[in-house]
């Protein structure tokens, strides 16, 4: 589902700041190399995550869900000095090609790269996170969100991609769509959790940016 006309979503693309040329490269990589292109966070969404983490310089980034590496690269740009971002994803296939770029990029020191699941990984980590970007699987996005909710310090940040899963959440769900469902579920838990302030961005597929009080 597009939220608006592909000559309107041009227009707006052609009004952003430019990918940088490594994530031009890592984009149209992505595009020939692997599965389902369509969930790398691309040009513009990038640069929404560049220009937010941009704003918020964050010293501690966690990221579940890293697919090729390239919202971890966009999130780099803005890290607070001696920053890091932890990145998790249980897809070791494409380990090589993240750590290709993540070099490439110059950011070996500041992106640290895990293979494994998340929902077992997550809890072993005993750091507080100023930035968490949840983009894995969908049908764990209540689990990731409470797991990570007390890691966030006061005046964190969390952003969700896919809030709005093609329009799906405002359709009648199938009782077999658990990741509709479980969108659904986190959008409302969000909206009534007092610990937090929240915004959902029409931002293509839906992001939630989400304030830790």
């Amino acid at each position: 589902m597009e939220f608006i006309s592909q000559e309107l979503d041009e227009y707006v693309c052609s009004h952003t700041e430019n990918e940088p040329e490594i994530l031009n490269q890592l984009n149209r990589e992505t595009h020939i190399n692997v599965l389902r292109p369509r969930m790398l966070s691309g040009h513009f969404q990038g640069r929404v995550l560049s220009m937010l983490s941009h704003m918020i310089q964050p010293k501690n980034v966690l990221e579940i869900g890293t697919y090729t590496g390239y919202s971890a690269l966009c999130f780099a740009e803005g890290l607070a000095e001696n920053g890091k971002i932890t990145t998790i994803d249980k897809n070791e296939e494409l380990e090589d090609l993240v750590n290709e770029y993540v070099e490439k990029a110059g950011c070996k020191d500041q992106i640290h790269c895990i293979i494994g699941d998340a929902l077992g990984i997550i809890p072993t980590i005993h750091e507080e996170f100023d930035l968490v970007f949840i983009d894995a699987d969908k049908g764990n996005y209540v689990n990731y969100y409470n797991l990570i909710i007390d890691k966030v310090v006061s005046g964190g940040y969390i952003i969700v991609d896919n809030v709005l899963w093609s329009g799906k959440v405002i359709q009648e769900v199938a009782k077999d769509d658990i990741d509709t469902q479980t969108l659904i579920e986190l959008n409302n838990l969000v909206h009534q959790d007092e610990r937090v302030q929240e915004v959902l961005l029409p931002i293509r597929d839906g992001l939630m940016l989400i304030r830790k009080k």
